[in-house]
């Protein structure tokens, strides 16, 4: 039989929940292929590799969009998911991806609702999450998910869409999907880039991975610095006049709270 999806693993460095996100997507009802991408090719990432039996492809870092793209490229299934190395994936979750595709093969991506991984713990349900699901609601009626207006609703009060939960229909995405000069933004950047063309943002409201919250994750150390501020103002001005992309800017920095641990 045919696979038609990959789960691309993008590692860096030497996550200790590297192996457990490995574990998740060898491990699915529908039998993945699954390959690691990696930037910083090390011993670490190779005896996983080995114990998973899982090929490597190594490529040259340019920037973290490039990181992305590339791993996205690496899948040469009709569907890829990128998947993070500190993330995990229920055991239905490739299946519901490759069910939903057979119905809208003119989908851009795929993607389900997910929870949150703080200290070890599962947390289901918060203010963040909550907010997000209202924000996705319209995408909730698949028929209506190929309409520019109800695409770019999920994503321009803010960034509702869950990067490692997104499966990609390669043939109706662009080459470069998230190369750009952002640093946290880039999957902000993707979806704003992708809703305007042809196709649908497919949503599975059922929750099927756990994306981890963590005070070494690239996004926290950002917020930190600063830049996802400036980051967040500019994606908001390609939905909204200068003035209301201020307003929301700093509506939206009191959700950067939610990347803390507590």
């Amino acid at each position: 039989m045919k696979i038609l999806h990959t789960f691309v693993v993008l590692a860096y460095k030497e996550s200790p929940y590297l192996e457990e996100c490995l574990k998740s997507v060898s491990n699915q009802e529908y039998k993945s292929k699954v390959i690691i991408a990696t930037t910083t090719d090390n011993e670490y990432i190779r005896n996983l590799a080995k114990k998973y039996k899982v090929d490597v492809v190594v490529g040259k870092h340019t920037n973290i969009g490039g990181d992305f793209d590339f791993a996205v490229q690496t899948g040469k299934t009709e569907l890829v998911t990128v998947a993070h190395q500190d993330d995990v994936y229920n055991a239905n979750y490739s299946k519901r991806m490759v069910d939903l595709y057979l119905k809208y093969p003119d989908a851009n991506i795929l993607f389900s609702d997910y929870y949150e991984i703080r200290k070890k713990k599962k947390v289901s349900n918060n203010t963040n999450l909550k907010i997000k699901r209202i924000m996705l609601f319209p995408l909730r009626c698949h028929k209506m998910s190929k309409l520019k207006f109800v695409k770019r609703w999920g994503i321009r009060f803010g960034n509702a869409i869950c990067c490692p939960a997104v499966t990609f229909v390669v043939k109706n995405c662009p080459k470069e999907i998230f190369t750009s000069d952002y640093q946290c933004n880039v999957d902000w950047f993707a979806w704003e880039k992708l809703s305007k063309l042809k196709g649908r943002f497919i949503y599975e409201k059922k929750v099927l991975m756990g994306h981890r919250i963590s005070l070494e994750s690239t996004t926290t150390d950002i917020i930190r610095n600063g830049i996802r501020t400036k980051e967040d103002y500019s994606i908001y001005c390609k939905f909204w006049s200068k003035g209301i992309a201020k307003l929301f800017t700093r509506a939206y920095m009191n959700s950067e709270k939610s990347n803390q641990l507590k």
